[in-house]
């Protein structure tokens, strides 16, 4: 039986047939799902501290918070082999499965240089180029994530960034075998046992021995988001992440345990995560909530799930699904799963989506994990604006200009004009004085 807290009318159920029903789906819409306190202040301290005291201060704040003080801060070869030597070759091998997948996938993303044909005689275009350094952040303790190291590692080295700097916490000193595993798997060998809001502050600013980076990417606990969010602007950052969410579009043809199954999965990542299910057929969501209710118990973090389920868990129910795809996108969500008869189609209707996975078969933790496609999402509705990681988050673009003096007469007098216009003469001067100085030719 299901706890006696998780009655099953406890998450929110809303139909559009009802007159009330835009209220409670706005309601639904602005719902805080953020349950940490404030730590702004507290995260700007020990920006401030690490910025001033560097290695000191790191090895301070890892005793306080992993309970261990390392010789070292960096996790040296002969730890990484130890620890790689202690994962089972099957998992070596889904690792292997894993990382050769998102290989691929990230590798069909690469852009191409552009050269623009100009008709004025210019020669226009724009190149690509990898960042120098990137910090990928990884959980740690009872949080370890190996998926995690090989979607935020695998596309900085297939984009060509030369340095890649992994930091974990290793609570008591203990190191996480599968993530070390994914990390050498992934081809990254500089990695630090340091954690929360002071490993984001090394990355960002360096130490005696953590060089700095120019991107920080992966998932952290709130003080690591607010640590990214405070160092943005002197490092790139991924996003600030937010609660994992899914959307669940399904008609009466789908296994009820099947679709309760995929929004538990979303449920027991935490408390403030939301899944949600939007169908065509009463019966179906009925079967669905109790379906959801039998499976709870049976979870080993059946009180995470739960208390999502019952805080942020939603069943919508539409006419048709076109409803259902306006609805979506007005959720954005980080996740959007379609189990109906033809989801090509109704994914041609849809806009907003971190990621999406089409079809019956397609549940969404086969992206978590070896699909390909990275897993790093935008998250509370940001899908309106955002995308998921990939290559193009550790490449830039620059642009680039060529001209003769010919294009140059060709297009400078407007150039002339419109700097003249905006009271920027000396704008105007450097054009003009090469349209009646002839420069010199190359070879002189």
């Amino acid at each position: 039986m299901p706890p006696a807290s998780l009655l099953p009318n406890a998450m929110k159920r809303l139909s559009t047939a009802s007159p009330g029903f835009e209220a409670e789906f706005t309601a639904l819409l602005h719902q805080s799902r953020d349950t940490t306190d404030k730590v702004d202040a507290a995260v700007a301290a020990i920006i401030a501290d690490v910025r001033a005291r560097g290695d000191a201060a790191l090895l301070d704040y890892t005793e306080r918070f992993d309970r261990t003080r390392p010789a070292h801060l960096r996790v040296t070869t002969s730890e990484i082999d130890a620890a790689v030597a202690e994962v089972p070759p099957a998992l070596h091998a889904a690792l292997d499965l894993a990382a050769t997948r998102i290989e691929a996938f990230h590798r069909a993303q690469m852009p191409a240089d552009i050269t623009v044909p100009d008709p004025a005689g210019l020669r226009l275009g724009m190149r690509w180029t990898a960042l120098d350094a990137v910090g990928i952040y990884v959980p740690g303790g009872k949080a370890a994530y190996p998926s995690s190291v090989l979607m935020n590692a695998l596309p900085a080295r297939v984009a060509g960034v030369g340095r890649v700097a992994m930091c974990v916490p290793t609570p008591d000193g203990v190191l996480n075998p599968l993530v070390l595993a994914a990390a050498r798997r992934a081809g990254v060998t500089e990695v630090y046992r340091v954690g929360g809001a002071q490993a984001v502050a090394a990355l960002a600013y360096g130490t005696a021995s953590i060089a700095p980076v120019d991107r920080i990417v992966g998932p952290g606990n709130a003080y690591v988001a607010e640590a990214k969010r405070q160092v943005f602007g002197r490092v790139g950052i991924d996003s600030i992440a937010g609660p994992s969410e899914v959307v669940v579009i399904a008609d009466a043809a789908n296994d009820p345990r099947h679709v309760a199954v995929d929004l538990l999965a979303q449920a027991e990542h935490d408390e403030s995560a939301q899944s949600i299910l939007i169908t065509d057929d009463a019966a179906f969501a009925d079967a669905v909530a109790a379906a959801v209710l039998a499976e709870l118990p049976t979870l080993p973090r059946h009180a995470i799930a739960g208390a999502s389920w019952q805080a942020h868990g939603a069943i919508l129910l539409v006419r048709d699904m076109a409803e259902a795809a306006a609805l979506s996108d007005r959720l954005a969500p980080e996740h959007l799963q379609l189990m109906v008869r033809d989801p090509e189609a109704l994914f041609a209707r849809i806009r907003h989506a971190g990621a999406v996975f089409l079809g019956a078969c397609c549940p969404e933790a086969l992206g978590d994990y070896v699909a390909g496609p990275n897993h790093v999402l935008p998250t509370g509705r940001t899908a309106r604006f955002a995308s998921g990681l990939s290559v193009f988050d550790f490449l830039k673009r620059t642009t680039w200009v060529s001209a003769d003096a010919a294009a140059l007469a060709r297009v400078g007098p407007a150039a002339v004009a419109l700097a003249e216009a905006e009271g920027l003469q000396a704008h105007g001067r450097s054009v003009a004085l090469r349209l009646t100085t002839q420069p010199p030719s190359p070879s002189a």
